[in-house]
């Protein structure tokens, strides 16, 4: 397991660090393979500490955010709802073994004052190992992610995209 710990308007202590790898062990045990976890402590207001956890493991990114007034308990409730999410997917995922290659996939973000403005910066880059997979298993990463489309390669190698609609449905883009 990888740990990487950030901070953002707080010092991060040698209490803190040990106590997120201790609370981060639990969730190893869900994976075979070499889990990359980012952990982002930040201050919202004075008495208000936000912690992000973004784990990735085999093509599976996990999301969760969580706020409280101490850092330990914020902490305490990403990694409960990180575990909950792996433990609600990790079954599902893991029965369809997927036996083509992977590749890559460059995705970046762009950032313009507006959309008639000529030139615009990119602000994130970020590759990702992109596998095949049904929609379905699209749909639940996009779930796992907190996000509102995801990008995939179908049984196929088709590029595809998935989408959470305006009714509260998932729409798809083939």
């Amino acid at each position: 397991m990888n740990i990487n710990i950030v901070s953002k308007g707080l010092k991060v202590t040698d209490a803190m660090r040990s106590y997120s790898e201790k609370k981060l062990a639990r969730i190893e045990k869900y994976f075979s393979d070499t889990v990359d976890i980012t952990v982002t402590f930040a201050m919202q207001h004075k008495n208000s500490h936000i912690v992000e956890v973004l784990a990735h493991s085999r093509g599976l990114y996990l999301k969760g955010v969580e706020a409280a007034n101490d850092p330990y308990a914020a902490l305490d409730l990403v990694v409960d709802k990180i575990e909950r999410q792996v433990v609600r997917y990790k079954n599902r995922i893991g029965q369809r073994k997927h036996t083509e290659q992977s590749s890559s996939l460059r995705m970046s973000v762009y950032e313009a004052a507006s959309v008639e403005e000529e030139k615009a910066e990119i602000i994130v880059s970020k590759d990702i190992d992109v596998k095949p997979m049904t929609v379905e298993e699209a749909a639940m990463q996009m779930d796992l992610m907190n996000k509102d489309f995801f990008v995939f390669r179908n049984e196929d190698g088709l590029l595809n995209v998935v989408y959470k609609r305006d009714d509260g449905n998932i729409g798809l883009f083939t």
